[in-house]
């Protein structure tokens, strides 16, 4: 538990044992390090607790903050002020900066992770998940790095994740790459045959069969349409594969759709009875458990599940009356597969024209009575621009701006973070034109020179003898007159990333962590631009400032890594 943290504790401790409090409601009051150099007057620490208690104790707030403030005390906390209508702003002592840095140091990483004590969860973090009927387009991107950081994040501060990739290989898509696939592979052979208008006209098919005549013959002809859907999915999941490597993200899971319609369990004699021989596909299980709780109905030889019921507009079809099975009939049985694999947090990244979709998804996981939580991240759309101009694209028509290029334009790094430098729910306009800069314009480059920066001058001072094998022990030389106030904004932005880091695995904010970046990257350049860091004629000085410079590399390290981003040593 860090300073900080003590004297939360302490805090609600007083507020329980003043005012006759209970868990829930402390959980309500807002502790926050204000690590915003433009409200330094409002101290260091800002609580809402007399705000938020006024109503339920019928005070007035001003009074509840000065009960408050004549009645809590703390040996780190200098002085606490009330602000405004009831507002707490508390000012802490040099001291706890000297013991922050010090936790800072000694701790590491760990600082920054949750308590051993704080319960886990066990996350399954679906994203990406595009039909393999052609290359990853710019779209694509985004949901990609909201799951890779969100997992990154999680993992980072104790708990479980793993990353799945749904392959959507059932549906009528792949019919329709199938017949595409077969009719380019025709055409290469020599024969004239169009293409639909609803086919995939797209080069990639085009060149895929040229190749594979080329390689085999034209005796591909004699094989049957299996063949065809088969060699065309293989090979657009490769290319998938290649392009989120290319982008940084590895998938513990490649979960196939179709296996949910083709593998059996032993089940209960109810599928017997409908002629499943005791064995039945994850799809029929589900939809017999949604059966039996008399959630579906046929109607108009349709099967229907009862979505109104759960908050829904309507009723949802999940099998047509030609047989054919809705998205969301494999969706059931994938919610039912995830927590039997022991997930207790599901998480899914949709684009926004999905919202709907997930009502429908929470209603099917309440109607099954799935303990897990189900959480939809939806994000905005992803527009190009280059050279002041919006890039247009249509994947059917083969005008395709896709993931891959950018990556090879730009790089991995400046992809990275220009997809994740937005909140989720608002629009993405890439900047082609900022994203090929490469000066500090271009905030990756920004913050990867505060990086590098803070390198250099660490190995700068091994230069020096007298400022070698700097330890947390140097923490102390920051007790100096007027040291602590000096270093305590970055002091206070590094310590704030830890309940960044816990909030954003309740929020799913990821974007949040390449706003604190730049910010920690703001202060840094601001301090290093004041403050000079290597003076041989004050050593004590000077290592408490290198050693905070040592915090503040290791912490823009730590961003940098969960970002998915290089760490360069020299720009």
């Amino acid at each position: 538990m860090n300073c900080i943290e003590q004297i939360h504790q302490a805090f609600n401790a007083f507020l329980k044992k003043t005012f006759s409090l209970d868990d829930q409601t402390l959980q309500t009051c807002v502790f926050d390090v204000n690590d915003d150099p433009a409200k330094e007057e409002f101290g260091d620490i800002n609580a809402n607790a007399a705000m938020v208690l006024a109503k339920a104790l019928k005070q007035n707030p001003r009074d509840i903050a000065q009960t408050i403030k004549d009645g809590f005390a703390h040996e780190y906390v200098e002085k606490i002020e009330i602000a405004g209508p009831g507002f707490l702003n508390l000012h802490l002592k040099p001291e706890a900066f000297v013991l922050l840095v010090t936790q800072l140091a000694e701790s590491g990483d760990d600082f920054f992770k949750l308590p051993a004590t704080t319960p886990k969860k066990n996350f399954n973090i679906e994203f990406v998940s595009a039909n393999p009927t052609g290359p990853l387009h710019l779209g694509h991107g985004r949901g990609g790095i909201i799951g890779d950081v969100f997992a990154n994040i999680v993992q980072f501060i104790g708990h479980k994740a793993t990353r799945e990739f749904y392959i959507n290989d059932a549906g009528q898509q792949m019919k329709k790459l199938e017949l595409s696939f077969k009719i380019r592979c025709q055409q290469a052979c020599g024969l004239d045959i169009p293409m639909p208008e609803d086919g995939y006209q797209g080069q990639y098919l085009v060149d895929l069969a040229q190749e594979l005549v080329a390689d085999q013959g034209k005796e591909i002809l004699e094989r049957n349409d299996q063949f065809f859907q088969d060699y065309t999915k293989e090979r657009m999941l490769a290319q998938l594969k290649g392009t989120l490597q290319a982008y940084g993200i590895n998938f513990d899971v490649w979960f196939s759709e179709k296996s949910l319609h083709t593998s059996g369990s032993s089940y209960a004699k109810a599928t017997e009875d409908k002629g499943y021989g005791g064995q039945a596909s994850e799809v029929e299980q589900a939809f017999e458990i949604l059966n039996r709780k008399n959630y579906l109905y046929e109607k108009d030889g349709a099967l229907w599940f009862k979505s109104t019921e759960f908050g829904d507009d309507k009723d949802r079809v999940i099998r047509k009356s030609s047989g054919d099975l809705t998205y969301v009939a494999s969706d059931i049985a994938y919610m039912k597969n995830k927590v039997e694999r022991g997930f207790d947090t599901m998480i899914m990244t949709l684009g926004h024209d999905h919202h709907s979709y997930g009502v429908r998804l929470e209603g099917l996981r309440k109607a099954l009575g799935l303990k897990a939580t189900l959480k939809i991240i939806l994000y905005q759309l992803v527009k190009m621009k280059a050279s002041g101009q919006q890039v247009r694209m249509s994947k059917r028509a083969g005008n395709i701006v896709t993931l891959q290029g950018v990556i090879d334009e730009v790089g991995t790094d400046v992809a990275r973070f220009f997809y994740l430098n937005r909140k989720a729910d608002a629009q993405l306009e890439f900047d082609l034109d900022l994203a090929l800069k490469k000066t500090e314009e271009n905030p990756v480059y920004y913050v990867q020179y505060a990086y590098v920066r803070t390198v250099s001058i660490l190995q700068k001072a091994q230069d020096e003898k007298e400022l070698q094998n700097i330890t947390a022990a140097d923490a102390e030389y920051f007790t100096l007159p007027g040291e602590a106030k000096s270093e305590a904004g970055l002091i206070k932005k590094m310590v704030s990333l830890k309940q960044l880091l816990k909030n954003i695995s309740g929020n799913y904010h990821t974007h949040l962590l390449t706003y604190y970046v730049i910010e920690l990257a703001n202060a840094f350049h601001s301090y290093y631009s004041k403050n000079r860091v290597i003076d041989t004629d004050n050593i004590e000085q000077s290592r408490a400032r290198l050693l905070l410079i040592r915090q503040l590399r290791d912490v823009f390290g730590l961003c940098l890594r969960l970002l998915g981003i290089s760490r360069p040593e020299r720009m």
